[in-house]
Protein backbone atom coordinates (compact mmCIF):
# COMPACT_ATOMS: atom_id res chain seq x y z
CA UNK A 1 0.00 0.00 0.00
CA UNK A 2 1.81 3.32 -1.03
CA UNK A 3 -1.10 5.24 0.52
CA UNK A 4 -1.33 5.64 4.47
CA UNK A 5 -3.17 8.94 5.11
CA UNK A 6 -7.02 8.55 6.13
CA UNK A 7 -9.89 10.96 4.70
CA UNK A 8 -12.65 12.03 6.86
CA UNK A 9 -15.70 13.14 4.80
CA UNK A 10 -17.72 15.40 6.88
CA UNK A 11 -21.24 16.92 5.70
CA UNK A 12 -22.22 20.14 6.82
CA UNK A 13 -25.26 20.61 9.67
CA UNK A 14 -28.88 21.49 9.21
CA UNK A 15 -30.15 24.26 7.52
CA UNK A 16 -33.52 25.44 7.02
CA UNK A 17 -33.83 24.15 3.21
CA UNK A 18 -33.30 20.87 4.80
CA UNK A 19 -35.97 20.58 6.84
CA UNK A 20 -38.10 22.23 4.18
CA UNK A 21 -36.76 19.57 2.28
CA UNK A 22 -35.54 22.54 -0.53
CA UNK A 23 -33.19 20.82 -2.74
CA UNK A 24 -30.35 23.63 -2.16
CA UNK A 25 -27.52 22.45 -4.36
CA UNK A 26 -24.96 25.69 -4.63
CA UNK A 27 -27.66 28.15 -3.37
CA UNK A 28 -25.64 29.56 -0.55
CA UNK A 29 -27.85 28.74 2.35
CA UNK A 30 -26.67 29.41 6.01
CA UNK A 31 -26.81 27.10 9.42
CA UNK A 32 -29.67 27.37 11.64
CA UNK A 33 -29.29 27.11 14.81
CA UNK A 34 -29.89 23.28 15.22
CA UNK A 35 -27.01 23.10 12.45
CA UNK A 36 -24.68 25.07 14.45
CA UNK A 37 -25.44 22.72 17.23
CA UNK A 38 -25.22 19.83 15.45
CA UNK A 39 -21.20 21.50 14.43
CA UNK A 40 -19.79 21.97 17.44
CA UNK A 41 -20.78 18.31 18.90
CA UNK A 42 -19.53 16.85 15.58
CA UNK A 43 -16.66 19.00 16.54
CA UNK A 44 -15.70 17.89 20.02
CA UNK A 45 -15.90 14.14 18.22
CA UNK A 46 -13.51 14.62 15.39
CA UNK A 47 -11.17 16.62 17.08
CA UNK A 48 -9.89 13.20 19.20
CA UNK A 49 -9.52 12.00 15.83
CA UNK A 50 -6.15 14.33 15.50
CA UNK A 51 -6.41 15.70 12.07
CA UNK A 52 -3.91 17.43 10.03
CA UNK A 53 -5.28 19.53 7.40
CA UNK A 54 -8.99 20.27 7.21
CA UNK A 55 -10.65 21.07 3.69
CA UNK A 56 -14.15 22.33 3.15
CA UNK A 57 -16.51 23.59 0.14
CA UNK A 58 -16.47 27.51 0.14
CA UNK A 59 -20.69 27.66 0.74
CA UNK A 60 -21.13 29.34 4.37
CA UNK A 61 -22.90 26.29 5.91
CA UNK A 62 -19.86 23.64 4.83
CA UNK A 63 -17.43 26.81 5.80
CA UNK A 64 -18.87 27.19 9.40
CA UNK A 65 -19.08 23.80 10.04
CA UNK A 66 -15.52 23.25 9.26
CA UNK A 67 -14.45 26.46 11.30
CA UNK A 68 -16.32 24.27 14.35
CA UNK A 69 -13.53 21.93 14.06
CA UNK A 70 -10.54 24.29 13.12
CA UNK A 71 -11.26 26.51 16.42
CA UNK A 72 -10.26 22.98 18.78
CA UNK A 73 -7.89 22.28 16.53
CA UNK A 74 -6.13 25.03 15.93
CA UNK A 75 -5.83 24.52 12.14
CA UNK A 76 -6.29 26.66 8.99
CA UNK A 77 -9.35 25.71 6.84
CA UNK A 78 -8.28 25.74 3.22
CA UNK A 79 -11.70 26.55 1.31
CA UNK A 80 -11.91 24.95 -2.31
CA UNK A 81 -14.78 25.33 -5.00
CA UNK A 82 -14.35 21.84 -6.19
CA UNK A 83 -16.15 20.84 -2.92
CA UNK A 84 -19.12 22.68 -3.70
CA UNK A 85 -22.73 20.60 -3.68
CA UNK A 86 -24.23 19.47 -7.11
CA UNK A 87 -25.26 22.21 -9.17
CA UNK A 88 -29.15 22.15 -9.43
CA UNK A 89 -30.20 23.97 -12.20
CA UNK A 90 -33.61 24.83 -12.34
CA UNK A 91 -34.70 22.39 -9.41
CA UNK A 92 -32.26 24.68 -6.48
CA UNK A 93 -34.75 26.40 -4.35
CA UNK A 94 -37.41 24.16 -5.23
CA UNK A 95 -39.02 21.39 -2.76
CA UNK A 96 -39.00 18.18 -3.63
CA UNK A 97 -42.79 18.03 -4.10
CA UNK A 98 -42.26 20.95 -6.56
CA UNK A 99 -40.31 19.17 -8.46
CA UNK A 100 -42.16 16.04 -8.72
CA UNK A 101 -44.85 18.47 -9.88
CA UNK A 102 -42.74 19.99 -12.91
CA UNK A 103 -40.63 17.04 -13.56
CA UNK A 104 -42.00 13.81 -12.71
CA UNK A 105 -39.85 11.45 -14.94
CA UNK A 106 -36.91 13.04 -14.53
CA UNK A 107 -37.10 12.60 -10.02
CA UNK A 108 -36.55 9.36 -9.45
CA UNK A 109 -33.23 9.38 -11.33
CA UNK A 110 -32.48 12.70 -9.99
CA UNK A 111 -31.42 13.46 -13.71
CA UNK A 112 -31.79 17.50 -13.49
CA UNK A 113 -32.11 19.21 -16.48
CA UNK A 114 -29.04 21.70 -17.47
CA UNK A 115 -27.87 20.36 -13.68
CA UNK A 116 -24.67 18.58 -13.11
CA UNK A 117 -24.84 14.72 -13.83
CA UNK A 118 -23.19 12.94 -10.94
CA UNK A 119 -20.00 12.03 -12.57
CA UNK A 120 -18.89 14.82 -12.52
CA UNK A 121 -19.76 15.97 -9.55
CA UNK A 122 -17.66 12.72 -8.41
CA UNK A 123 -14.75 13.06 -10.10
CA UNK A 124 -14.12 17.20 -9.41
CA UNK A 125 -14.85 16.17 -5.48
CA UNK A 126 -12.28 13.32 -5.71
CA UNK A 127 -9.76 15.34 -7.26
CA UNK A 128 -10.30 18.56 -4.49
CA UNK A 129 -9.78 15.41 -2.15
CA UNK A 130 -6.20 14.30 -3.30
CA UNK A 131 -5.45 18.03 -3.24
CA UNK A 132 -6.35 18.07 0.12
CA UNK A 133 -3.88 15.17 0.61
CA UNK A 134 -1.20 16.79 -0.51
CA UNK A 135 -1.22 18.80 3.10
CA UNK A 136 -0.89 15.86 5.64
CA UNK A 137 1.64 13.45 6.35
CA UNK A 138 2.19 9.76 6.22
CA UNK A 139 -0.56 8.22 8.06
CA UNK A 140 -1.73 11.19 8.77
CA UNK A 141 -6.06 12.63 8.59
CA UNK A 142 -7.90 14.96 6.32
CA UNK A 143 -10.92 16.24 7.40
CA UNK A 144 -12.64 17.06 4.15
CA UNK A 145 -15.95 19.25 4.94
CA UNK A 146 -18.86 19.25 2.14
CA UNK A 147 -22.74 18.08 1.02
CA UNK A 148 -24.60 15.58 1.21
CA UNK A 149 -24.97 14.49 -2.87
CA UNK A 150 -21.32 16.02 -3.77
CA UNK A 151 -19.57 14.15 -1.13
CA UNK A 152 -21.30 11.11 -1.73
CA UNK A 153 -20.28 10.92 -5.31
CA UNK A 154 -16.89 11.88 -4.73
CA UNK A 155 -16.94 8.58 -2.02
CA UNK A 156 -18.05 6.86 -5.06
CA UNK A 157 -15.70 7.90 -7.00
CA UNK A 158 -12.82 7.02 -5.05
CA UNK A 159 -14.02 3.59 -4.21
CA UNK A 160 -14.14 3.11 -8.49
CA UNK A 161 -17.48 2.41 -7.95
CA UNK A 162 -19.70 1.98 -11.72
CA UNK A 163 -22.39 4.70 -12.65
CA UNK A 164 -24.92 1.46 -12.00
CA UNK A 165 -24.07 1.41 -8.15
CA UNK A 166 -25.00 4.83 -6.74
CA UNK A 167 -27.57 3.26 -4.94
CA UNK A 168 -24.81 1.07 -2.80
CA UNK A 169 -24.06 4.11 -1.05
CA UNK A 170 -26.76 5.32 1.16
CA UNK A 171 -27.56 9.43 1.98
CA UNK A 172 -25.62 11.74 4.24
CA UNK A 173 -27.33 12.89 7.61
CA UNK A 174 -26.76 16.07 8.29
CA UNK A 175 -23.53 16.84 10.35
CA UNK A 176 -22.78 12.96 10.12
CA UNK A 177 -18.95 11.70 8.28
CA UNK A 178 -17.67 8.71 6.55
CA UNK A 179 -14.16 7.32 6.80
CA UNK A 180 -11.81 6.15 3.98
CA UNK A 181 -8.65 4.10 4.81
CA UNK A 182 -5.85 2.71 2.24
CA UNK A 183 -6.85 -0.67 1.11
CA UNK A 184 -4.52 -3.53 0.32
CA UNK A 185 -4.82 -3.54 -3.32
CA UNK A 186 -3.76 0.30 -3.27
CA UNK A 187 -6.48 2.00 -3.70
CA UNK A 188 -9.26 3.38 -1.07
CA UNK A 189 -11.76 1.60 1.13
CA UNK A 190 -14.90 2.58 3.05
CA UNK A 191 -14.11 2.05 6.91
CA UNK A 192 -16.99 4.03 8.76
CA UNK A 193 -20.27 5.38 6.70
CA UNK A 194 -22.81 8.16 8.04
CA UNK A 195 -21.40 7.97 11.74
CA UNK A 196 -22.07 9.96 14.27
CA UNK A 197 -20.09 8.84 16.60
CA UNK A 198 -16.46 7.42 17.23
CA UNK A 199 -14.83 3.86 16.47
CA UNK A 200 -14.69 1.65 19.73
CA UNK A 201 -10.86 0.79 19.99
CA UNK A 202 -9.29 -2.08 19.67
CA UNK A 203 -12.51 -4.18 18.57
CA UNK A 204 -11.07 -6.70 15.82
CA UNK A 205 -13.27 -7.87 13.41
CA UNK A 206 -14.15 -11.17 11.77
CA UNK A 207 -12.39 -9.87 8.53
CA UNK A 208 -9.22 -9.83 10.08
Amino acid sequence: MTETRRVICWRHGQTDWNIENRFQGQRDVPLNETGLAQAERAARLLAQLRPDAIVASDLQRAADTARALARIVGLPVTYDPALRERFGGPWEGLTRAEIAAGWPERLPTMDIPGGEDLGTVGKRVAEAIQRGLEKVPEGGTLVVVGHGAALRAGIHTMLGLQADQWEVLGTLSNCSWSVLGPSRSGGWRLLEYNARSLPEEKVLGDDR
